[in-house]
């Protein structure tokens, strides 16, 4: 199969004292990371550290800005209007880019996190938020978004190079969208399974919802989640996998 995808995880969401994921490990499989920027995880002292080693693994930098919601750890809903979603975006990209220019790496590209992912994901105007402040930061990052997205459709208006993105560790529901945390069958917990479930997405351009529904998917990248306890038997799992199937594992490219 000769494919290319990106493989990436959500890291640098330690916070203070207390230390969540192994990024070091995970960095010796992914080609990108999305680093939090502080508002659902993460602080200045840890951004500083995990861009250091992202430049150390040859990782891409992003930044993974969120709702600016600690005690949830941004995985709470949140009724905020698109003109303060604009700024909080610009607000934590640019925290994220000062700490990338003090070690001479590029900011590569930007993924939200959590909810504010999960709700820009379905709606526009949300997502034409998101997009705009992308832009406005630097039109040459490119966006990370959940495949077949409202996020992936306003990046797209905005002119920006867009990545669709689909998950390794998690399931879908009928309308494309992730199924809720809440639920018991929300998280994989099975390295074959999610193994199988991506080769297939990247085989056939589909994946199956919990309900057995087909659903179309675009694959540019693959995200596994740090803070999930399988993640390094998921991260080692996907990585051999792509490998033994002619899959190229390499970050998007942008036009930086």
């Amino acid at each position: 199969m000769k494919k290319m995808v990106d493989l990436n995880s959500d890291v640098g969401e330690s916070f203070g004292v207390y230390t969540l994921g192994n990024d070091e490990r995970v960095l010796s499989y992914v080609t990108s990371v999305n680093i939090a920027c502080g508002c659902h995880a993460g602080d200045h002292n840890v951004m500083a550290r995990t861009t250091a080693l992202a430049k150390q693994y040859g990782a891409a930098v992003g930044a993974h800005p969120g709702f600016p919601d600690l005690g949830g750890f941004g995985r709470r809903p949140m009724a905020v209007d698109p003109e303060e979603i604009y700024q909080l975006m610009i607000y934590q990209i640019g925290a994220l880019q000062g700490f990338c220019r003090a070690e001479d790496v590029p900011l590569r590209h930007v993924k939200p996190h959590g909810a504010l992912y999960n709700q820009a994901a379905g709606d526009f105007d949300m997502a034409e938020a998101v997009a705009e402040a992308v832009k406005r930061v630097n039109p040459g990052l490119t966006l990370f978004a959940p495949a077949g997205s409202k996020l992936v459709e306003a990046g797209r208006q905005k002119s920006l190079r867009t990545a669709s993105e689909v998950f390794a560790d998690r399931t879908y529901q009928p309308d494309g969208s992730l199924t809720p945390r809440s639920r018991t069958d929300a998280v994989l917990h099975d390295p074959e399974q999610a193994a199988d479930r991506i080769l297939h997405m990247l085989s056939s351009g589909e994946v199956e919802a919990v309900d057995g529904t087909k659903l179309p998917v675009e694959a540019d990248t693959i995200c596994v989640h740090g803070d999930t306890p399988e993640a390094l038997q998921f991260l080692d799992r996907l990585y051999h996998m792509l490998h033994q199937h002619d899959v190229t594992i390499h970050a998007p490219e942008n036009s930086r």
